[in-house]
């Protein structure tokens, strides 16, 4: 099977493929939509970061397509739905990158307080601008942050080991660490908040969620900042906050358009500005968090094309079944009908095949069942299945 992957994945992906008996394909940008289908012919493992496009355009052209890997946090690239329906499994890397997130923006929260991006500027530019003036400490000031998840809770906990107070807002119901305090609305935390920082997911209900009215919320002389998703924030309305006076700085990691390839042109209305920090979406980019990505997505990708494992699949039911302890392995995805397990197993019956393991799931109106049996189960019994209405796909592996 073929492997193609996008947008600098981390060298050990690869080598997990290679190892695994894998044809690797690596390419060091994004590819355009048409680009893809041009490529996808004869791919059954697609990698991509969050610049790749994964349209129901691109999935039907995917013929050979078994699964796609985000080598990130999100998936709002991939038409998700789409995907399941195909029977196209996607998984994504929740939780590999957080700490590095969480790092870089803690940095700019006190990069941006002390007013050092100008400061360094100036001195770069032959200028000794000594002055405390809008300089501060973190210190008893306020930190809003807006999404609690798996990035908001651990910048939590950082924050209040510098000093920082705490509080959140997120529509789900989060758990509060340390001293963080949750209030009940956004525009509650605008209100209080010395510095506020997003990391809300990427649905398409967060589109346009910081605009206007919520700049304007915010505390004279406060702070802002951004390293979740570029559609989430209004970029021209912040350049305005900016030049007023009325922020006194942002940091933004994540922008509506981004370029597509290293040393692309890069263009934003918040370029140029004093104690604005702009950063080519490198808040994962570490040595560390891309190295584990890249561990951790492949060997989802492995397990689930080689023994059909879709645990922390993110669209298809998720079943983690043990090691392959028989002769045979079948994975069937199926529309979820009652009697539907009941006659897989009658029709193992009655081909003389014993099941010593089976994993089963549903998610939506789809069902997921992998059989462990003592037998290789006959092509005729196979074909049977495949011919039933429920059958989204059959595959079976040999241990």
């Amino acid at each position: 099977m073929k492997v193609l992957l996008l947008e600098n994945i981390h060298p050990v992906a690869a080598e997990a493929f290679r190892a695994a008996g894998f044809e690797v394909d690596v390419r060091s940008g994004s590819l355009s939509e048409d680009e893809l289908l041009d490529e996808l012919p004869g791919v059954s493992l697609l990698g991509i970061r969050s610049n790749t496009k994964i349209t129901s355009r691109v999935l039907e052209a995917g013929k050979d397509l078994l699964a796609v890997g985000c080598f990130c946090i999100g998936t709002n690239q991939v038409d998700l739905a789409d995907a399941a329906e195909r029977g196209i499994a996607v998984f994504n890397a929740p939780f590999s990158n957080t700490r590095s997130v969480v790092e870089l923006v803690l940095g700019e929260i006190l990069t941006l307080t002390r007013r050092l991006p100008e400061k360094t500027q100036r001195m770069h530019d032959g200028v000794w601008d000594k002055s405390a003036k809008g300089s501060h400490e973190v210190r008893g000031r306020t930190l809003g942050i807006v999404g609690y998840g798996n990035i908001g809770t651990q910048l939590s906990n950082l924050a209040e080991a510098v000093g920082l107070r705490v509080i959140f807002y997120d529509t789900a119901d989060r758990l509060a660490h340390g001293n963080a305090r949750r209030v009940p609305s956004l525009d509650a935390l605008l209100a209080q908040a010395d510095i506020v920082s997003l990391h809300v997911d990427g649905r398409p209900g967060n589109a346009g969620l910081f605009g206007a009215d919520q700049f304007a919320k915010m505390k004279p002389g406060s702070v802002f900042i951004n390293a979740s998703r570029g559609m989430v924030v209004d970029d021209a309305v912040l350049r305005e906050h900016i030049l007023s006076g009325h922020l006194s700085g942002a940091a933004i990691d994540v922008f509506p358009i981004e370029p597509k390839a290293q040393g692309d042109a890069f263009e934003s209305p918040l370029r140029g500005l004093d104690n604005v920090i702009l950063t080519p979406h490198v808040g994962g980019s570490t040595q560390e968090a891309q190295e584990e990505i890249g561990h951790f997505v492949s060997t989802k990708l492995i397990g689930f094309a080689t023994a059909g494992a879709t645990a922390l699949s993110v669209n298809l039911p998720q079943v983690a079944p043990p090691t392959p302890a028989g002769a045979f392995r079948m994975g069937y995805l199926h529309t979820s009908r009652p009697g539907v397990l009941a006659g897989i197993n009658q029709l193992l019956a009655d081909t003389g095949v014993n099941v010593i393991g089976q994993s089963l799931s549903t998610s939506g109106e789809q069902g997921y069942v992998v059989t462990d049996t003592d037998a290789v189960v006959t092509e005729a019994a196979l074909s049977e299945l495949l011919r039933s209405p429920e059958t989204i796909w059959l595959r079976s592996w040999r241990p």
